[in-house]
C-alpha cells in the first residue's frame, strides 16, 4: 500500500514537534510500539526514519487485513455483503477504539469487537451465515433487557438479528450495546483507533450464499 505524499509531511512535522508516539497510536495502534521502542537512543533524523518504516509495516499489514476480510465479506450474496460492510461500519463508529477479530469459520462469519487481542475479552460480534447477519452480545444473559429483545437461550451469549444497520440505532438495542461495554471484563481504549485482526480461517466452510430455492432469510443462530 503506498502512502500519500502528505501521510510522510505530516509524520515528519509530527516527530519534530515530539508527538510521535500519540500520533502513531492514534493512526497505527500500539503494535508500531514493538518498533519504536528501539529509537529512544537514535538522533531525530534517524528517529523519524526508524518511526517511518515502522508506519509503513504496520500501514501494509493493516491493507493486508482490510484485502483478506473484503473477500470473506465477497462470499456471501450481494444482499448480505451490503449488510454486513453496514453493520460494520455502524459499530467500528460506536466503538473507535476496539480491535475488530475475525474468523471466517466452518459455520460462521465473525468480527469480534475487543479492547484487546483476546478474544475472551469481546464486548460484541457481527456474526454472518447465508442469509442472516446478527449481532451477538458475548455476556448477553446477564445484561438488562425490559423490551425482552435479545435472544437465545444458553448460559452466556444472547443475539439479535439484524434486517439493516438501522437496527443499531433503536434505543433498546444501543442500551443493551451500552450496558454491554460497562459489563466487559476490560475498558475500551479512551483513545486511539483499534486494529483489525484476523484470527482464523477453516480451510471447509458452510456455503455462505444459497440457492434460489432457499431465498428466505433465516434466524442468525
Amino acid at each position: 500500500m503506498r502512502m500519500e505524499p502528505d501521510f510522510y509531511v505530516l509524520l515528519q512535522a509530527t516527530v519534530r514537534a515530539g508527538k510521535t508516539g500519540e500520533w502513531l497510536d492514534q493512526h497505527c495502534g500500539p503494535n508500531w510500539r514493538s518498533v519504536g521502542s528501539a529509537t529512544t537512543v537514535m538522533s531525530d533524523s534517524r528517529r523519524g526514519e526508524h518511526l517511518m518504516k515502522a508506519v509503513r509495516s504496520v500501514t501494509q499489514a493493516a491493507a493486508d487485513a482490510e484485502g483478506k476480510l473484503k473477500a470473506f465479506i465477497a462470499k456471501f450474496g450481494p444482499k448480505d455483503q451490503q449488510l454486513i460492510q453496514a453493520v460494520r461500519k455502524a459499530v467500528r463508529k460506536r466503538l473507535p477504539t476496539a480491535n475488530e477479530l475475525v474468523w471466517d469459520n466452518y459455520n460462521f462469519f465473525v468480527i469480534g469487537y475487543s479492547p484487546t487481542e483476546r478474544p475472551s475479552d469481546s464486548i460484541i460480534s457481527i456474526a454472518a451465515r447465508a442469509n442472516s447477519v446478527g449481532l451477538c452480545f458475548i455476556h448477553g444473559a446477564t445484561l438488562p433487557d425490559p423490551k425482552k429483545v435479545l435472544l437465545g437461550s444458553g448460559s452466556q451469549t444472547r443475539f439479535i438479528r439484524l434486517e439493516s444497520a438501522g437496527a443499531l440505532t433503536r434505543p433498546e438495542v444501543e442500551a443493551l450495546i451500552a450496558a454491554a461495554i460497562v459489563k466487559g471484563k476490560r475498558p475500551l481504549p479512551a483513545t486511539g483507533r483499534g486494529r483489525l485482526i484476523i484470527r482464523s480461517v477453516s480451510a471447509t466452510q458452510r456455503p455462505r450464499r444459497t440457492t434460489a430455492k432457499a431465498g428466505k432469510r433465516r434466524p442468525v443462530l
